[in-house]
Parts: structure tokens; C-alpha cells; sequence
């Protein structure tokens, strides 16, 4: 292996924020590889479903060129995985052309691997009935109905594809959903860093800054790998990393703080030890990696019903002091008027009520003896089978929140809208329908590969 080998983290996540800067410094360390991941299943099933980023195109393409641009100056790989937030072949494709439009723009030339990991769901079926497919909680056992239910299913890569990829002389690889680490471990297993260390050196970069004393200064780090363990140093001259806040980052995102499962295998960090080499580079040992049967996480998505919001605000001391019992009344109200007014034709829907600066949050009912709140937000959210539905249920249920007493022949109380008109057109409610993990040959039995070669203008898949 080169000794060490040196991954230049950026940020967090693509759109997030990179500084020139640190790119500028990272390189000047001796960065070998630039590595980040791009998305993640954190905001929900809609960017899977659209095709597109969570960020602004702009910013994902003001961002991508600074990182494009370095790449070609210093002549180093440049690898993203989980392309355009949610993986999906669109979501791929978006940042892809992204990409292809800032070489045209800058006169770079590239050589640009495009790794896909959207499933077909014959192929899937065929993984259950084999046996192959295992939920993970809470969800239940997979089912062929289940699986044509979703409208895209992405399998969530490892290592391999990467690798491969850079072998065949990839300057930049533009990964569909990919677990974090992995687009990081990728160049440190390639250039024959020990897997305990890569692996682990990776989930404590994934997010970039968040493993340094002050997280909000600055957003890359640099992490070095050698034969016995590995260092974490910030590219923000005046930050620093302790033993505390590096170790701290294996409770990111993972139920064991001493065990992460990825594809192939586990990280078991039971005996590593953390150190402070000095006053801003920790360095790390112990590190084991242990193989296992090849699996792959299953995201699959789709759109379901309508959803109409109402924003309502209570300043109402007597309401206040009785939130819960205001709260279940009013509920049953609102649904009771429902059927009253609209009848059979409202269908199979459902009213929420989300009372914010009280429970909205946690969704626990608070200790007895809290003090009432001196104002609080409720969201009201119909669900219903069309927006034109939701909507009218929202409509049905408005005037109950102007003047809803507690009690009968009492003064009315009056409740405050910010908008007019009060109703709120969300559209549709994107879930994911699967958590699920597939057990695959290898990690390149559900992965596909497209080659766009733009020193020579060629295209190969």
C-alpha cells in the first residue's frame, strides 16, 4: 500500500458546503483521492420518487465544479456515491448531467464512471423466492405485492463497484445509493489499506467536520491511513479533533457504538483506542473488520395519498391548561363533522392534529405537572385519497378552530390563521415501503456500470 493514504473529505454531503480552501490545503497534504457522499435517505422518500436533489441544482453545481476542477488540477480520483440525494437511476442521471455540463463549461475532459444500483423488480422477486430478502425492523417479511407497490428500489452499494471502477482508470465516480463509508473506504482498500482501519477511518469522515471539536468551523477533514490504524486531522487551520468527539461518530446513524455492519462484513471497534497525536490530529488503532455473507440494504419508495395542511395558533390560557384534553376533543370533532357533513365519499381518511411547542416533536404525552405553554402551533394534516378531498376536509373542518369552546355557554375563544386562505395544498405523501436487506453473490450482482469518456467522446455501458 502507500503509506499512509490520504482521502480528502469535503463535507458532509454534497450542497452542504465546500470551502476552497480546504480543498486547496487537503491536496497540499498530499490528498490522493477526494471522496463524499451526496444523499441520504434523512429527508424522506419525495427525492427518490422525483428524480432530483434535495439542494438547489446551483448550489449542487457551484459545489461540484470547485471539487471537478481540483480533480483535474492534482490529478486524483474524485468518487460520490448516493448521486442526487436518493441514489435512484434519476437522481443519478441529474447529477451526472451536472457534471457533464461543468466539463463542457471548463474544458475538462474526464474519464467518468456512472454506477447504478436501481432494481428491476423480477429480479427481486426472484431474490424472495429464493429465500434472499430479510426485514429490517420495524418493517415486516417482503412480499411480491410489496415489492411491485414501490415505484423505485435502489440496493444500497459497497466497496467493490468503486474499486473496480478506479482500477479501469476512472477520474471521477458518480455512485448511485451507496452506504457512506463505502464511498470513502473504497480508494483505502484499493491502494491496500487494512480493512479495519479504512473502514473505520471512513465512518468517522462520512460526515466530514462533525468529528472535530467545533463542528460548525469549517466543513472538510483529511484522514490518513497506515498499516496499524489511521489519523483524523481538520482542514480549518485554527479547529481540532479530540479522542471524544472522533470516537463519538460511531454512534452516528448506528444503534452499537462498537459494531457497523456494512456489505460484507462488520467493523468491530471494541478495542480501538483513540489518542491525541497532538493539538489537532487524533490517531486511532484496533480496528477489525470481519468478514460476512454478502448483503445489500433494499430503499424502495412510492407516492400515496393527498395530504392538506391548516397552521392554527392558540394563545388561549384556559385551552393551554387543558392542551391534551383539547386536543382529543377537538380531534373527535373534526373527524365527527367529517362524517356528518361529507359522509361515505370523504372515503378512508385521516385527520392529524400536531400540537407544536408542546408534543409535536416527541409525540409523548408530557409528565403530569408541566406547565401549560404560553402559546403553541397545531398543524392540522388531512389525508385523504385526492388533493381535491383533502382539501375539502380541510375547508369542512376550518370554522370548528375559529370558535371551539370547551365548554358550552362560555365566552368563545378566537384562534389565529397566518395565512389566507388557511388551507395549504401539500400533494402527494411519498413513504418508503421497504427496509430490507438482499443477500447478493458479490457486490457487483445487482450493480450496473455506464463509462463516459470525454477525452475521446466515447460512451460504453
Amino acid at each position: 500500500m502507500d503509506n499512509p493514504v490520504k482521502i480528502l473529505i469535503p463535507c458532509g454531503s454534497i450542497g452542504t458546503g465546500i470551502r476552497e480552501e480546504e480543498i486547496r490545503l487537503g491536496i497540499s497534504l498530499g490528498a490522493q483521492a477526494i471522496a463524499s457522499d451526496a444523499g441520504s435517505t434523512d429527508s424522506g422518500a419525495a427525492y427518490m420518487i422525483q428524480g432530483v436533489g434535495k439542494y438547489p441544482r446551483a448550489t449542487i453545481k457551484q459545489e461540484l465544479a470547485i471539487l471537478m476542477k481540483a480533480q483535474a488540477e492534482a490529478k486524483i480520483p474524485l468518487i460520490i456515491g448516493s448521486c442526487g440525494q436518493s441514489g435512484s437511476d434519476a437522481g443519478l442521471n441529474w447529477m451526472r448531467d451536472i457534471a457533464l455540463e461543468i466539463a463542457q463549461e471548463n474544458g475538462l475532459t474526464p474519464k467518468i464512471a456512472v454506477l447504478y444500483c436501481e432494481q428491476d423488480k423480477a429480479t427481486l422477486k426472484a431474490k424472495h423466492a429464493a429465500g434472499k430478502i430479510k426485514e429490517l425492523p420495524p418493517l415486516g417479511p417482503i412480499s411480491d405485492e410489496l415489492i411491485d407497490s414501490c415505484e423505485h428500489i435502489v440496493a444500497s452499494m459497497g466497496v467493490e463497484p468503486y474499486i473496480a471502477a478506479l482500477r479501469e482508470g476512472a477520474d471521477i465516480v458518480l455512485g448511485g445509493r451507496t452506504t457512506d463509508t463505502a464511498v470513502i473506504a473504497s480508494y483505502a482498500l484499493l491502494k491496500g489499506a487494512p480493512a479495519g482501519p479504512a473502514w473505520h477511518a471512513a465512518k468517522i469522515a462520512e460526515c466530514g467536520a462533525q468529528c472535530t471539536v467545533d463542528p460548525t468551523n469549517g466543513n472538510g477533514i483529511l484522514i490518513s491511513i497506515d498499516d496499524d490504524g489511521f489519523e483524523v486531522e481538520p482542514l480549518q487551520p485554527n479547529n481540532s479533533c479530540a479522542p471524544e468527539t472522533v470516537c463519538a461518530h460511531m454512534l452516528y446513524e448506528n444503534s452499537n457504538p462498537f459494531l457497523l455492519t456494512e456489505p460484507g462484513g462488520v467493523l468491530d471497534v471494541t478495542d480501538a483506542k483513540y489518542v491525541q497525536k497532538d493539538e489537532r490530529v487524533v490517531r486511532v488503532t484496533g480496528s477489525r473488520w470481519i468478514e460476512k455473507p454478502y448483503t445489500m440494504k433494499l430503499e424502495g419508495a412510492a407516492a400515496g395519498r393527498y395530504q392538506t395542511l391548516m397552521l392554527i395558533g392558540i394563545e388561549d390560557p384556559e385551552i393551554l391548561g387543558r392542551i391534551d384534553e383539547f386536543h382529543d376533543r377537538m380531534h373527535a370533532a373534526l373527524t365527527g363533522r367529517v362524517h356528518s357533513v361529507i359522509g361515505a365519499e370523504a372515503g378512508d381518511f385521516h385527520i392529524s392534529l400536531r400540537v407544536y411547542g408542546w408534543n409535536a416533536v416527541s409525540g409523548m404525552q408530557r409528565p403530569a405537572g408541566t406547565p401549560a405553554p404560553l402559546e403553541v402551533g397545531i398543524l392540522f394534516v388531512a389525508t385523504a385519497a385526492t388533493q381535491a378531498l383533502a382539501t375539502r376536509i380541510a375547508k369542512t373542518c376550518n370554522p370548528w378552530f375559529f370558535h371551539w369552546p370547551l365548554e358550552r355557554n362560555r365566552e368563545l375563544p378566537s384562534h389565529g390563521f397566518p395565512f389566507s386562505p388557511a388551507e395549504l395544498e401539500r400533494g402527494a405523501v411519498y413513504e418508503f415501503k421497504l427496509n430490507h436487506v438482499v443477500e447478493t453473490d458479490d457486490g457487483f450482482e445487482l450493480v450496473r456500470s455506464q463509462w463516459i469518456d470525454l477525452s475521446n467522446q466515447a460512451e460504453t455501458v
